[in-house]
Protein backbone atom coordinates (compact mmCIF):
# COMPACT_ATOMS: atom_id res chain seq x y z
CA UNK A 1 0.00 0.00 0.00
CA UNK A 2 3.36 2.51 1.20
CA UNK A 3 4.01 1.82 -2.73
CA UNK A 4 1.25 2.22 -4.48
CA UNK A 5 0.83 5.87 -2.10
CA UNK A 6 4.60 6.91 -3.38
CA UNK A 7 3.37 6.09 -7.31
CA UNK A 8 0.45 7.98 -6.79
CA UNK A 9 2.51 11.31 -4.94
CA UNK A 10 5.12 10.97 -8.05
CA UNK A 11 2.45 11.05 -10.90
CA UNK A 12 0.87 13.86 -9.16
CA UNK A 13 3.60 15.89 -8.24
CA UNK A 14 4.90 15.40 -12.07
CA UNK A 15 1.56 16.37 -13.74
CA UNK A 16 1.00 19.53 -10.92
CA UNK A 17 4.99 20.50 -12.00
CA UNK A 18 4.17 20.17 -15.70
CA UNK A 19 0.59 21.65 -15.04
CA UNK A 20 2.08 24.90 -13.26
CA UNK A 21 4.92 25.16 -16.10
CA UNK A 22 2.31 25.53 -18.79
CA UNK A 23 0.73 27.63 -16.91
CA UNK A 24 3.58 30.11 -16.67
CA UNK A 25 3.88 29.64 -20.07
CA UNK A 26 0.14 30.04 -21.17
CA UNK A 27 -0.25 32.80 -18.90
CA UNK A 28 2.67 34.93 -20.77
CA UNK A 29 0.96 33.73 -24.33
CA UNK A 30 -2.51 34.91 -22.50
CA UNK A 31 -0.99 38.42 -22.09
CA UNK A 32 0.17 38.46 -25.30
CA UNK A 33 -3.16 36.99 -27.14
CA UNK A 34 -5.35 39.58 -25.14
CA UNK A 35 -2.91 42.13 -25.75
CA UNK A 36 -3.01 41.97 -29.35
CA UNK A 37 -6.10 40.75 -29.74
CA UNK A 38 -7.75 44.05 -27.96
CA UNK A 39 -5.16 46.29 -29.94
CA UNK A 40 -6.59 44.99 -33.55
CA UNK A 41 -9.65 44.87 -32.87
CA UNK A 42 -10.01 48.29 -31.04
CA UNK A 43 -8.12 49.66 -34.18
CA UNK A 44 -4.92 50.86 -33.41
CA UNK A 45 -3.26 49.71 -36.24
CA UNK A 46 -6.48 50.82 -37.93
CA UNK A 47 -9.57 49.59 -39.31
CA UNK A 48 -11.48 48.21 -41.98
CA UNK A 49 -9.10 45.65 -42.60
CA UNK A 50 -9.72 41.77 -42.04
CA UNK A 51 -7.04 41.87 -38.84
CA UNK A 52 -9.23 44.60 -37.25
CA UNK A 53 -12.77 42.26 -36.89
CA UNK A 54 -13.35 39.96 -34.16
CA UNK A 55 -12.27 36.98 -36.03
CA UNK A 56 -9.26 38.47 -37.78
CA UNK A 57 -7.77 39.85 -34.82
CA UNK A 58 -8.34 36.71 -32.49
CA UNK A 59 -6.36 34.74 -35.52
CA UNK A 60 -3.26 37.19 -35.81
CA UNK A 61 -3.50 37.12 -31.75
CA UNK A 62 -3.27 33.59 -30.98
CA UNK A 63 -0.59 32.98 -34.39
CA UNK A 64 1.51 35.15 -32.50
CA UNK A 65 0.79 33.58 -28.72
CA UNK A 66 1.10 29.87 -30.13
CA UNK A 67 4.69 30.82 -31.16
CA UNK A 68 5.76 32.28 -28.39
CA UNK A 69 3.89 29.21 -26.41
CA UNK A 70 5.71 26.77 -28.47
CA UNK A 71 9.13 27.70 -27.42
CA UNK A 72 8.30 28.19 -24.14
CA UNK A 73 6.91 24.94 -23.76
CA UNK A 74 9.44 23.33 -26.26
CA UNK A 75 12.82 24.33 -23.74
CA UNK A 76 10.71 24.85 -20.46
CA UNK A 77 7.91 23.36 -19.76
CA UNK A 78 8.47 19.86 -21.57
CA UNK A 79 12.41 19.79 -21.93
CA UNK A 80 13.30 16.63 -21.13
CA UNK A 81 10.44 15.32 -23.97
CA UNK A 82 11.46 17.55 -26.74
CA UNK A 83 11.72 16.02 -29.90
CA UNK A 84 14.55 15.75 -31.94
CA UNK A 85 12.70 15.93 -35.17
CA UNK A 86 11.76 20.03 -34.69
CA UNK A 87 9.73 19.78 -37.85
CA UNK A 88 7.51 17.36 -36.77
CA UNK A 89 7.14 18.46 -33.13
CA UNK A 90 6.64 21.85 -34.40
CA UNK A 91 3.70 20.47 -37.24
CA UNK A 92 1.92 18.39 -33.99
CA UNK A 93 2.23 21.85 -31.85
CA UNK A 94 0.68 23.54 -34.32
CA UNK A 95 -2.21 21.18 -35.68
CA UNK A 96 -2.85 21.16 -31.37
CA UNK A 97 -3.07 24.71 -31.30
CA UNK A 98 -5.14 25.38 -34.61
CA UNK A 99 -7.66 22.92 -32.68
CA UNK A 100 -7.74 25.26 -29.63
CA UNK A 101 -7.85 28.13 -31.98
CA UNK A 102 -11.24 26.92 -33.28
CA UNK A 103 -12.75 26.12 -29.92
CA UNK A 104 -12.05 30.17 -29.27
CA UNK A 105 -12.68 31.21 -32.79
CA UNK A 106 -16.31 28.80 -32.75
CA UNK A 107 -16.96 30.94 -29.09
CA UNK A 108 -16.64 33.88 -30.97
CA UNK A 109 -18.68 33.16 -34.14
CA UNK A 110 -21.25 31.29 -31.55
CA UNK A 111 -21.50 34.49 -29.34
CA UNK A 112 -22.01 37.35 -32.49
CA UNK A 113 -24.00 35.04 -35.17
CA UNK A 114 -26.60 32.85 -32.62
CA UNK A 115 -26.40 35.05 -29.18
CA UNK A 116 -26.37 38.20 -31.22
CA UNK A 117 -24.04 39.81 -29.01
CA UNK A 118 -21.17 41.68 -30.39
CA UNK A 119 -20.12 44.11 -27.82
CA UNK A 120 -16.20 44.74 -27.25
CA UNK A 121 -17.10 42.83 -23.54
CA UNK A 122 -19.02 39.93 -24.79
CA UNK A 123 -16.60 39.52 -27.91
CA UNK A 124 -14.18 39.46 -25.43
CA UNK A 125 -15.77 37.15 -22.40
CA UNK A 126 -16.19 34.51 -25.84
CA UNK A 127 -12.59 35.26 -26.92
CA UNK A 128 -10.54 35.17 -24.00
CA UNK A 129 -12.80 34.17 -21.15
CA UNK A 130 -14.49 30.85 -22.55
CA UNK A 131 -12.85 29.92 -25.31
CA UNK A 132 -9.42 30.23 -24.04
CA UNK A 133 -10.62 27.84 -21.12
CA UNK A 134 -11.85 25.27 -23.24
CA UNK A 135 -9.02 25.90 -25.54
CA UNK A 136 -6.37 25.73 -22.69
CA UNK A 137 -8.34 22.21 -21.44
CA UNK A 138 -7.61 21.06 -25.21
CA UNK A 139 -4.11 21.87 -25.77
CA UNK A 140 -2.94 21.29 -22.04
CA UNK A 141 -3.84 17.08 -22.96
CA UNK A 142 -2.71 16.75 -26.47
CA UNK A 143 0.67 18.26 -26.13
CA UNK A 144 1.42 16.60 -22.26
CA UNK A 145 0.10 13.33 -23.57
CA UNK A 146 1.12 13.40 -27.35
CA UNK A 147 2.69 16.17 -28.82
CA UNK A 148 5.68 15.91 -26.09
CA UNK A 149 4.45 12.23 -24.86
CA UNK A 150 7.02 10.27 -22.92
CA UNK A 151 5.97 7.37 -25.32
CA UNK A 152 7.26 8.94 -28.56
CA UNK A 153 10.28 7.56 -29.56
CA UNK A 154 11.94 10.37 -31.00
CA UNK A 155 11.64 12.10 -27.80
CA UNK A 156 14.81 13.38 -26.07
CA UNK A 157 13.86 11.73 -22.77
CA UNK A 158 14.08 8.30 -24.45
CA UNK A 159 16.74 8.92 -26.80
CA UNK A 160 18.58 9.66 -23.53
CA UNK A 161 17.58 6.07 -21.92
CA UNK A 162 18.69 4.35 -25.15
CA UNK A 163 22.10 6.06 -25.33
CA UNK A 164 22.33 5.13 -21.50
CA UNK A 165 21.54 1.21 -22.39
CA UNK A 166 23.62 0.82 -25.59
CA UNK A 167 26.45 1.66 -23.21
CA UNK A 168 25.33 -0.34 -20.39
CA UNK A 169 25.38 -3.16 -22.90
CA UNK A 170 28.95 -2.25 -24.23
CA UNK A 171 30.33 -1.57 -20.98
CA UNK A 172 28.72 -6.03 -20.26
CA UNK A 173 30.13 -6.90 -23.53
CA UNK A 174 33.47 -5.62 -23.00
CA UNK A 175 34.09 -6.80 -19.72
Amino acid sequence: MNGLKRLAERAWSGFLTYALKFGVVGFAGFIIDIGLFNLLFLGAFGTGHFYSTAIGAKLISTTVAIVFNWVGNRYWTFRENRRKNVGLELVEYGLVSIGGLIIAEGCIWFTHHVLGLTSVLATNIAANGVGLVLGTAFRFVLYRYWVYGKQRSDGLHNLAALAAEREREGALVGS
